[in-house]
C-alpha cells in the first residue's frame, strides 16, 4: 500500500497547492469540466458525499464521487452514478496523465508529487472524461491544503468538527475548523453541520471575510426523525424550500443530521436551475449506502461495524449503542492507531462495561496490543488480545450469544478487516 509510505506531509513547512495545480494547469484543468460539492469536516463527510451524490444521480445528473480512505479497493474511492471506475478505465486514465506526473516530477521548480495528489487528478481527468455534470468531493485532511481544494465548489459543505489529526491541524477545535474552512471561496455558498462554538466562531469568521453565503444546519434546516427499525430510518427534513418525508438505509442520529446538511446543500444547487424534486431527494436518500458506519452485518448474536477512531465519534457511538441496544450484553473487538488519543477513547467505551478483545489492524500506525490492554484493564475491564481480527471475530462470536451484541470499532482499517471477514462468512 503506497498511501503507507512516508512521503511529502500536509504538516511540512512551505507545503502549498502550487504543485498539485501545475500538474492540473498540464493536463488542461480537469477540475473545473463539472460543477462541484465540496465536503470537509471531521465527522460525517463521506456519509454526506454519498448521500449528495446519490440523490444528484436520482435526479438524472451524472455525478462523480471522489471519497477516502478506501476498505478493500481503491477504486471505492472514484465512481460514477454508484459504478465504481473500472481496472481497467483506471489503468487507461494513469496513462494518459503520467506523462503529465513525469513532466512535473522532472521540473526541479515543483517538489514530488504526493499520492493523494495524484489519485486526486485521476479522479479529476476521469470525471471530465466520462462527462460528469457534477462531482463530489470529499476532502481527504484538513481541506485548506487538501488537493481536492483546487475545484471552484457551487456550494461547501462543513460537516461537525472534533479534535482528530491534532499533530497536524492543529491542537484546537478552532485551529483545526480555520483549517477545513479552508475550502470556502469567495462569495460561496457554505452548508454548516451543528458545530462546537470554539469551532462554528472559527469557520463563520472566515466565511464573513470570505463573503460567503450561510446557511446553518439545525436553524435554517431542521429535522426530526418519525420512525426506524434495524436497518432504517425515517426522518422529515424541514428545508428551506420544502419539507422532506425521506427514509434512509443508516443508522444512529448523526445520519438524520448528515440528511440535513446533504438536503441543504441540494436546495441550494436546485436554486442555481438544477432540476432536484422533492421525489428524488426521497429515492436517493433511500437508496445511499455508506459502509462502516454504524453497520449492522448480522443478527442473533448482532453485530455491529463501525469506524468510529476519535473521542468525539467513540462518544456518539456509545450513545446511538445505548439508544438500540441498551438491553444486550456487549463484546467488543477494538483496535485502534497509535497516534490517537487512546485513554480518551477507551474512557467513553467502559461505560458499556464490554467484555474486550484488543486487535492491530495490518497498518504500520496501529497501535499495540500491549497499549491497549493496559488502558481497558486498568479501567477494571476484562480484556483479552487477538492474534489477528479475523481470530478475534472467531473468538468473539464463539462467546457471544444470541442475544448479545459484538461491535467491532475504533479504526477504519480494522473496520476493513471485519468487513471482509463476514462478506467471506
Amino acid at each position: 500500500n503506497y498511501e503507507q509510505i512516508p512521503g511529502i506531509s500536509y504538516a511540512q513547512p512551505g507545503y502549498s497547492l502550487r504543485h498539485v495545480e501545475e500538474l492540473l494547469n498540464r493536463m488542461g484543468n480537469p477540475q473545473f469540466a463539472a460543477r462541484t460539492v465540496h465536503i470537509a469536516g471531521t465527522k460525517g463527510k463521506g456519509s454526506v458525499a454519498a448521500m449528495t451524490a446519490r440523490v444528484l444521480t436520482a435526479s438524472g445528473h451524472r455525478t462523480g464521487l471522489y471519497t477516502s480512505p478506501h476498505f478493500h479497493s481503491l477504486r471505492e474511492r472514484i465512481s460514477i452514478d454508484d459504478s465504481l471506475i473500472s481496472e481497467a478505465e483506471f489503468a487507461a486514465t494513469m496513462a494518459e496523465i503520467r506523462p503529465f506526473i513525469e513532466s512535473v516530477r522532472q521540473d526541479t521548480a515543483f517538489r514530488q508529487l504526493t499520492y493523494f495528489e495524484v489519485l486526486t487528478a485521476l479522479a479529476f481527468a476521469y470525471f471530465k472524461k466520462e462527462q460528469a455534470d457534477f462531482q463530489v468531493l470529499e476532502v481527504g485532511l484538513g481541506g485548506r491544503l487538501d488537493a481536492t481544494n483546487v475545484a471552484k465548489p457551487a456550494v461547501c459543505i462543513i460537516t461537525s468538527i472534533s479534535l482528530d489529526h491534532t499533530q497536524i491541524l492543529g491542537n484546537s477545535l478552532g485551529q483545526i475548523a480555520r483549517e477545513k474552512a479552508g475550502i470556502v471561496k469567495p462569495g460561496c455558498w457554505v452548508v454548516i453541520s451543528p458545530q462546537p462554538e470554539e469551532a462554528a466562531s472559527a469557520i463563520k469568521e472566515i466565511c464573513r471575510e470570505k463573503e460567503a453565503k450561510v446557511v446553518q444546519v439545525g436553524e435554517d434546516i431542521k429535522w426530526h426523525k418519525t420512525g426506524g427499525d434495524m436497518f432504517h430510518q425515517s426522518l422529515v427534513i424541514e428545508g428551506r424550500k420544502n419539507n422532506y418525508h425521506v427514509r434512509i438505509p443508516l443508522l444512529g442520529d448523526f445520519q438524520l443530521e448528515n440528511a440535513a446538511a446533504a438536503v441543504a446543500a441540494l436546495e441550494i444547487v436546485g436554486s442555481a436551475g438544477v432540476a432536484i424534486s422533492a421525489a428524488d431527494i426521497a429515492q436517493g436518500l433511500a437508496g445511499v449506502r455508506w459502509p462502516g458506519r454504524f453497520q449492522v452485518v448480522q443478527q442473533h448474536p448482532t453485530v455491529l461495524i463501525d469506524g468510529a477512531h476519535n473521542v468525539a465519534s467513540m462518544k456518539r457511538l456509545v450513545s446511538n449503542i445505548k439508544e438500540y441496544f441498551s438491553d444486550k450484553r456487549i463484546l467488543l473487538v477494538f483496535g485502534t492507531s497509535s497516534d490517537k488519543d487512546i485513554p480518551g477513547i477507551v474512557s467513553e467505551l467502559v461505560s458499556l462495561s464490554p467484555h474486550v478483545i484488543v486487535v492491530q489492524a495490518r497498518h504500520s500506525r496501529a497501535a499495540s496490543l500491549a497499549v491497549l490492554a493496559a488502558e481497558f484493564s486498568q479501567r477494571g475491564i476484562e480484556v483479552e488480545t487477538g492474534e489477528s481480527i479475523s481470530q478475534a471475530l472467531s473468538r468473539a462470536l464463539s462467546k457471544a450469544g444470541r442475544t448479545d451484541l459484538l461491535c467491532v470499532t475504533g479504526s477504519l482499517f480494522v473496520v476493513a478487516e471485519a468487513l471482509d471477514y463476514f462478506s467471506a462468512s
